[in-house]
Parts: structure tokens; C-alpha cells; sequence
């Protein structure tokens, strides 16, 4: 376990060897949980502006003031570009807030939720309840596992796949790999659509190089989405999408009015607008 941080008069230092030459800081009051689990280091801890703020080994992976713009991004882009998804499998995402979101759509049936640590989904219960609410709903099934074993036993059983992984240094490292992709769109029934973390066109070109070659060999459409999240090294990052058939730059059913007044991020134009690259991300994804 490695800890990517330094915590130094009041402030927590992010310093990640997958951004090198640059740190992320939030100035914090106080440390709400620290403890080791079998895979990494998990801390929570009260920021001065931000609400909590949740990190494993000491990589950010959400604060309370902008949460909801990753979250309603990964779940909503892939929901809404299907037109009926029932069946949903969520990969990782132990503070909750992908199922959160996911559940908000009435269509949808059953949600498989499969995640490693089950600590992480204890910690995010005991300290942020506004994600870990996501759990609550009858429709999740919750398994405690590995990801990719996990898909591998699927076979055309889901309409949407959203895998919400950590960084590849650490637990979520097989999440990246070619296989798990091939698992991935094994485990879609006709028609069905992936969204993964995409890391940051700015700061990780090599890795959105590396997911969009692997998601245009196997999928018939393949996109980059981009979200802005401040709290995020370098304020960005994506969703790498593929899909057997719908397409993926728009939404392909209306979103109830109902719905809409609960998001704070998502609408059906930042849905269009997210796909829209700036030039050096579309020159570099259509160079593949």
C-alpha cells in the first residue's frame, strides 16, 4: 500500500506518480477516518471548503462540493444513450454515488453492484450518507469481489455496464486490460453499452490512447466524454464509452422533467456538449 500524500500545516498535499511534476492541495480541519483495509488506505477527512473528502491511498476520489458532476456523468451519459436499459452492472464505486444515480432511473430493473473492498463501502456508509444512500435501494444486489472475475461469469445479461474504478496503481490496475474490455462486452446483451473511467486527456494521454484502441476494436461505436471536477487533478476527466449499437453522443430517450430538477450537472446538452473534444484530444483519438 502506498500513500500518495503529505498532509503538512492544515493542508492535504495530493502527489501521485501518474501526474509527475504536478500536486493537487485542499486545506482540511480535521481527519474523520483512517484505517487500512486488505487493499489499500482509506481516509476521510473534513475539508475547510469542500464538505468531506474521501481518499485511498491517498489519491483524492471525491469531495462533497462536486461529487455529483462525476457521478451524474458516468451513470447518465450511458443510461440515457440506451433506450431501455433494465439490466445495469456497476464495477467498483464503494462510496455509493453511481448506484445513487443509477436507481434514479425508474427503467431500470436490477443493478448488479460488484465491488472489492467491502471496507470502503463501510467507511462511505458511516461518513458520507448523501452517496452511500445509493445502497438503499431494493433493486441493487451487492457483491463483494473482484470486478473482472465477476464479469467473467456473465454472458449477455446487462443493458449498461458502468465501471467506476480507481486509478490502475493500485487494486483497479486489471480494470484497464484488454481482457476485462473483451469480459466487458461479453457480458452485454445485443445493443448494450460500457462506460469506464477515462482518466484526464490533459494529464494521462497514453491511457486514453490505450482504452479507446481497446474499446474501437471491440465495440461497433466507441467515445471519449469529458466532466469537469474541480477537485480532480487538472479539473477534468473522462468516461471512455463503447457501445454494440446506440449511439453514444446523444441522448436516446427524453429525460423525465422530474428527473432533471434532482441533477445538478447532467442535461441533454452537456450530454451532447461532454463528446465534444478539444482539437488536440480529437486529432490524438482519430490518429488511433
Amino acid at each position: 500500500m502506498k500513500n500518495h500524500h503529505q498532509i503538512k500545516d492544515g493542508w492535504f498535499f495530493e502527489i501521485c506518480p501518474m501526474w509527475p511534476g504536478m500536486g493537487f492541495s485542499l486545506q482540511i480541519e480535521k481527519v474523520l477516518y483512517s484505517g487500512e483495509s486488505r487493499f489499500q488506505k482509506i481516509d476521510v477527512y473534513q475539508t475547510r471548503h469542500h464538505g468531506k473528502m474521501l481518499t485511498l491511498d491517498g489519491i483524492i476520489q471525491l469531495t462533497e462540493s462536486d461529487e455529483f458532476a462525476y457521478q451524474e456523468m458516468l451513470a447518465h451519459v450511458p443510461l440515457f444513450a440506451h433506450p431501455n436499459p433494465e439490466n445495469v452492472l456497476v464495477i467498483g464505486g464503494g462510496d455509493g454515488g453511481i448506484l445513487r444515480e443509477v436507481c434514479r432511473h425508474d427503467c431500470v430493473k436490477d443493478v448488479d453492484f460488484c465491488e472489492i473492498d467491502e471496507e470502503v463501502i463501510r467507511v462511505s456508509r458511516q461518513f458520507l450518507p448523501t452517496l452511500a444512500c445509493g445502497f438503499d435501494d431494493s433493486r441493487i444486489n451487492i457483491h463483494i469481489g473482484d470486478g473482472n472475475a465477476f464479469v467473467l461469469g456473465k454472458k449477455k445479461q446487462y443493458d449498461v455496464i458502468i465501471v467506476d474504478s480507481s486509478d490502475p496503481i493500485g487494486p483497479g490496475d486489471v480494470l484497464f486490460k484488454k481482457p476485462f474490455y473483451e469480459g466487458l462486452k461479453a457480458a452485454l446483451k445485443p445493443g448494450g453499452i460500457v462506460a469506464t473511467q477515462g482518466e484526464s486527456i490533459f494529464l494521462h494521454k497514453e491511457w486514453v490512447i490505450h482504452l479507446a484502441k481497446i474499446t474501437k476494436e471491440l465495440f461497433i461505436k466507441q467515445g471519449y466524454s469529458c466532466i469537469m471536477v474541480p477537485t480532480y487533478p487538472g479539473g477534468n476527466i473522462s468516461i471512455c464509452l463503447g457501445s454494440l449499437g446506440p449511439e453514444l453522443n446523444k441522448p436516446g430517450r427524453q429525460i423525465p422533467d422530474q428527473l432533471q430538477e434532482q441533477l445538478r450537472y447532467y442535461s441533454p446538452e452537456i450530454h451532447e456538449a461532454s463528446f465534444i473534444l478539444p482539437h488536440f484530444a480529437k486529432k490524438m483519438l482519430e490518429d488511433i
